[in-house]
């Protein structure tokens, strides 16, 4: 099973041009390049923010900056993405390449913040379709299998997080429209943090953030213990937002957690083994995302009260 929802094996993206490992580093430079604009964009906003409000500001940006990584992957690894477009769908490499602009395209739009909320509000959607298509059917013929429950389990997260950011940032939308969006993304979001909760305190060796198949690696101290903690908060604070209590602060604190381990444990892992696509670069882009759509939900309390 992939680590995301478009990632791939080592072997089938190591395609190299000479001169330069497109195949590797492509999804790298969008990545930058969305990061880059992200932070110019809200450049204003976050220098006027004080203390964790600044981290909040961040939300978009890193919900934005995934989506690229894992759009470029549609280009780099074709075949293999045109592999997962369901068989009764026709020209799987169509879909595979439409799928990768629509993401780049989706980031870009919430990078500059230019109709953000709409290509956020489509993000979603596009990824419960993945949930629906793909995901489930995966569930239902792999029903013992641990990583395909984790997965189809972790797309909605994803989901309330392009919601989240289309309640912050649907310029004109109706303040009912809104809250609508703002209220799935806090279901959606909190389901799927009780359930990776649950996963990391069963399974505490490994790597926190999105139990996936990664062990946490040797060098980080008391390397099996760190699930449990880490578990236990995304139990209690998924208990917080079901019942609507302090969502900006918990969701803001739960970002700020996640944050670091993007910075202290996946940024070194991703370090070390650049051009290993499946193994670091999308574990790093895996965790941000749910970073971003955290950060993203504490933002919606912008508009409403908590």
């Amino acid at each position: 099973m992939p680590s995301t929802p478009f990632a791939v094996s080592p072997a089938n993206i190591a395609e190299w041009i000479p001169g330069f490992a497109w195949g590797v580093w492509l999804p790298y430079l969008i990545g930058a390049l969305v990061l880059a604009i992200g932070l110019i964009t809200i450049k204003n906003d976050f220098l006027q923010k004080q203390g964790l409000d600044k981290i909040v500001v961040l939300g978009p940006v890193f919900f934005a900056v995934p989506l690229a990584v894992f759009g470029a992957e549609h280009f780099t690894a074709t075949p293999v993405l045109a592999g997962m477009v369901p068989r009764w769908l026709p020209w799987h490499t169509f879909w595979a390449l439409f799928v990768g602009a629509c993401l780049i395209a989706a980031a870009l739009s919430i990078a500059v913040r230019k109709y953000a909320g709409l290509a956020a509000a489509l993000a979603g959607v596009l990824i419960l379709l993945f949930e629906l298509f793909i995901h489930i059917p995966n569930v239902v013929g792999n029903p013992h299998t641990r990583i395909a429950l984790v997965v189809a389990l972790r797309e909605p997260a994803f989901a309330g997080g392009a919601f989240a950011v289309a309640a912050t940032m649907g310029e004109g939308w109706k303040r009912q429209l809104r809250h609508a969006f703002a209220t799935l993304a806090r279901f959606l979001i909190a389901i799927c943090i009780a359930f990776m909760g649950v996963q990391q305190c069963m399974h505490p060796e490994l790597a926190p953030g999105v139990p996936l198949v990664k062990p946490t690696p040797q060098w980080v101290p008391a390397h099996s213990f760190w699930g449990y903690p880490i578990g236990a908060i995304y139990v209690l604070i998924a208990i917080s937002l079901l019942l609507n209590k302090e969502v900006r602060r918990v969701a803001t604190w739960l970002g700020l957690i996640i944050l670091l381990l993007v910075l202290l444990l996946y940024l070194p892992i991703v370090i070390a083994i650049p051009g290993d696509i499946a193994n670091g670069l999308n574990y790093l882009a895996d965790t941000l995302l749910l970073c971003g759509a955290v950060l993203a939900l504490a933002g919606t309390r912008d508009q409403n009260s908590s």
